[in-house]
Formats: C-alpha cells, structure tokens, sequence
C-alpha cells in the first residue's frame, strides 16, 4: 500500500514536474519570440531610416550632378555663342572687302571697256594704213598679194628643203661613219683573231710517173687500159709530152681526187689492166668517202661546233674540202667564215652557236649534184631543212646571198663574214684579164654619169673615186650620184666582198699678185 502511494506519489510529482516543466519552456519560448518581434521591429527601423538617409543622400548628389550638368551646358553655350559672334564679325568686313572689290572691279572694268574701244578705233586706222600700204607695194612690185606670199612660200619651201637636205645628208653621213667605223674595228678585230691558210685548186691533178715507160703501160694495149680507167672513174686522162707526168682532169672536184688516189696507187703497184682497175678504182672510192666524213668531222672541231650534225649534211660538208670557188678552197673557207662569224656575233652580243653553225653550212649547196634547181644558197638551206637543222640556221643559209630577206642579226653576219673570207688579200685569185676587165668596167660605169670629169679605180678594184665638175654638181647632187653609181655597180658587176664609191667635188680659185 505505502509502495502504491510512494508509486503514485511519484508519479503526480512526475506529472506535477512534467507539467510545470512544459509551462516552464512555453513560458521561455513566449518570453523569447516577444524578444525576437522586438529585435526585428528595431531592425526594420533602423533599416527603413537607413535607407531613407541613403535616398536624401542620393538625391541631394544627383541635384548637384544636375548643376555640374548645367553649368557646363551654360558655359559652352556662352563659349559657342562667342564664336558665332567672332564668325558673323569676320563675315561682315568680309562682306565689306567683297563690296569694295566689286567696286573696284567696276571700275576696272569701265576702264577697260575704254581702252578696247580705244584699241579698236587704233586697229582700225592701222588696217587702213595697211592697206594702204599694201596697195602701194602692189603698185611698185607690180605682184598682188596673194602673188607676193605665193612666191615668199615657194622661196621659203625651197629654203627649207635645202637646209632638211643637208641636215639629212650630215645625219646620214656621220650614222655611216660611226657604222663603218664600228663595223671595220669587229672585223679587224676577227680578223687578225683568225688565222687560216687558203689553198688554191684548178680542174688538174698531175701524177708523177717513176719513167716514161709508165705511160705505156697506163694506156694498155689499144687504149683498153686508159678507156677501161675512165670509165670507172668519170675523169679524162691526159698524156702528152710532159715527161714522167700524167694529168687527171674533171671539172667534178671528187671524182678528179679519186681518180688521182687510184692513178698513184695503180703505177705504185704495176699492175694495171681492167680488173685491177676496178678493184682499185673502188678502193680509191672508198677511202675518198672516208676522208669526206672525217674532213666533215673535222670541219665541225675547227669552227668549235658541238651538238653534232646529220649523217649527211657532215657528208656534203666534208665533200666541199675537194670543191673551189674562185681558187679558194670551199672547205677552208666554210671552217674561216664560221671563226668570222662566231667572233662577231661574241662581239656584238648574238646567238654564237646559231651564227657558228650557219656560217659553217653556208656552202653547202655546192656539194649538191647541180641537177638540182635553185642557187647553192636555196639548195642548202633546203637540204639543211631536210635533215633537221632549225629555222634560224636554215634562214641564215638560204639569206647569205640575199635570195631572200634577213630577218636577224646572226643572218647579217653570215654573209657578212662569207663577204669577209672572199674578199680579204690572197683569198681569192682572179687572172690579170678578169681583173683589168673589172677595173675598167668600174670607170666605165662612173664615166657616163652627167658632170663627171674623172674616175679612178683604187685599191685593187675595192674603191672608185669619181672627180666632178663643181659647177654641173652641187653637194646634194654629188650624194645623190654616189648613190646612183653604186647601185648600178651591184646592178651589172660581179665582184667579191664590197666596193666604194667616193665622189669628190673641188672648186678652187686662183688669181696672180702683180
């Protein structure tokens, strides 16, 4: 029983404790959220003072913001407005020089309006005068006006005519001399640059005989021995009273050193009758082939050529070693215009290989049959075509004898240089006949132009001096004559390399002191 009341006992206390313990924390928590609503109320004051202080502040910096603004916008307005006042001052005395100067210019201007009404009453009177005076000089030259300027411009035409003559002819004289000049120094130069020998052939070969009796044994028995070595060679043998000789000749240059090569080898050997003819005959053949190619070889190694050349353009090229022109050795000569031409085009700045190689094919058109049709010059030139040469060494060829135009500067000194190797002393041999023949055809031709009085053919043919009558020939005459007997030397002569004409006009005076 004291245990049940100790028990509940315990429990009210518990219930008693717990209760007054809750009323306990209600109470604390009441007590706190009254604290808590009191401290949020300040809070919010002062917050709301705050920012009433901020916006009082604000407004108060953005009126005097304002101000700043204004009175910047006030001062540039006044500033602005004494600029526009400075303008309209310079405006106005502009306005004020402009006025003057307009009256000025009124005034210049009624001057001279006096003044041209003035000049014009004073031109006036100087027409009348003019024409006056112009009838007057009608009157006394008895020519009227037109007349008179007629003959002043035919008078000034025929002046002006004479001094354009003369201006041409000195032009024209000092070009060719600074042309020759320069022309005679490249080829001077080359020239003695080049050393060549020239070789001179006729249409006869001899062939020493060890004795008389060879002779004999040439001929054969009826002639078979001699008729068979023709036959075979294309050559006409001649023997005659010459001792211990026997003479090959044919106008073909080949068949004339094969026929020599076999006459040599036949009276070396001693047996000489048809079959052994032959056989010898085609020996012969044969090596002169060889030397043709390895003279063609050759000739390229003597002009300096690289490149090569067609089998048979080296062949005719070779074949020239047996050919002549005017006594000169075409082979000789080919491989001596090639140095020529080389050197001058080095000089002047040219294609060297391309003026080599043409100047060195330049004959070659003689080694061809002459069954074919046209000049060496075309025949080359189309040959050289033929077996791949280019354009500009084929057009050089067919040019150097002016068949057709030159168009370049390596066609100019080909027949340049060929002109230089036929021409040079000892280059060419002509008999005495041919020679006076030319030199009195030159004279001829000098002699029947109007107001010649002499010609005089100098320096073997190469220059023409023409003495003329001052009183018949003035200076422009004497130009024009030189001209004229030049073309009509190239007209109807033939002649190597080039010849001069000088027309020489001298007047003297001549009186005695007594």
């Amino acid at each position: 029983m004291n245990v049940l009341l100790l028990v509940l006992g315990l429990a009210a206390a518990l219930a008693l404790g717990a209760a007054a313990g809750y009323f306990f924390c209600k109470w604390r928590i009441t007590a706190r959220q009254a604290e808590a609503r009191a401290d949020a109320r300040s809070i919010i004051e002062d917050a709301r003072l705050s920012a009433e202080t901020t916006r009082r502040e604000a407004e108060l910096a953005a009126k005097e913001a304002a101000l700043e603004v204004k009175d910047e916008a006030e001062a540039e307005i006044r500033t602005r407005r004494a600029e526009l006042t400075r303008l309209e001052e310079r405006l106005d005395n502009r306005d004020a020089a402009l006025d003057k100067r307009d009256a000025e210019l009124d005034e210049r201007r009624s001057e001279l309006a006096h003044w041209e009404e003035s000049l014009r009453g004073r031109e006036a009177e100087l027409d009348a005068r003019e024409a006056e005076q112009v009838k007057a000089l009608e009157e006394v030259s008895g020519l009227t006006r037109a007349e008179a300027e007629r003959r002043l411009y035919n008078n000034l035409e025929v002046e002006l005519e004479d001094r354009l003559g003369r201006m041409v002819r000195d032009r024209t004289l000092e070009a060719e001399e600074r042309a020759d000049m320069e022309a005679r120094r490249i080829t001077a130069t080359t020239m003695e640059r080049l050393a060549s020998d020239i070789t001179a052939e006729s249409t006869v070969k001899a062939v020493a005989l060890p004795s008389d009796d060879m002779k004999g044994r040439v001929i054969g028995r009826e002639g078979r021995n001699i008729r068979a070595f023709e036959a075979a060679t294309g050559v006409d043998v001649i023997i005659d009273d010459t001792p211990e000789t026997v003479v090959i000749s044919s106008f073909d240059p080949v068949r004339r050193e094969i026929g020599r090569v076999a006459m040599e080898r036949l009276v070396q050997d001693g047996r000489i009758h048809p079959g052994r003819i032959e056989q010898v005959v085609a020996k012969a053949r044969k090596d002169i082939e060889k030397e043709i190619k390895n003279a063609g070889r050759q000739a390229l190694y003597d002009a300096k050529i690289s490149g090569g050349m067609h089998g048979d353009l080296l062949r005719l090229l070779g074949a020239l070693k047996y050919r002549t022109s005017y006594g000169q050795n075409v082979h000789a000569h080919s491989v001596e215009v090639a140095n020529l031409c080389g050197m001058m085009a080095a000089e002047l700045g040219a294609n060297v290989k391309v003026a080599r190689r043409a100047a060195l094919l330049h004959d070659v058109g003689k080694a061809i049959d002459h069954d074919v049709e046209g000049t060496h010059a075309l025949i080359g030139g189309r040959f050289a075509k033929k077996c791949g040469e280019s354009d500009e060494v084929v057009r050089a060829i067919s040019a150097h004898h002016h068949e057709i135009e030159m168009e370049t500067v390596e066609d100019v000194l080909v027949a340049t240089a060929d002109a230089v190797s036929a021409a040079r002393p000892g280059a060419r041999r002509e008999t005495t006949e041919i020679y006076l023949e030319r030199l009195r055809a030159l004279e001829d031709i000098a002699l029947n132009h109007r107001g010649v009085e002499k010609a005089y053919a100098i320096q073997a043919g190469r220059e023409i001096r023409v003495m003329v009558q001052p009183s018949e020939v003035d200076d422009r005459v004497a130009a024009k004559l030189a001209f004229d007997i030049s073309k009509q030397i190239e007209e109807e002569l033939e002649y190597p390399g080039q010849i001069r004409v000088t027309v020489i006009r001298e007047s003297r005076a001549t009186e005695f002191a007594r």
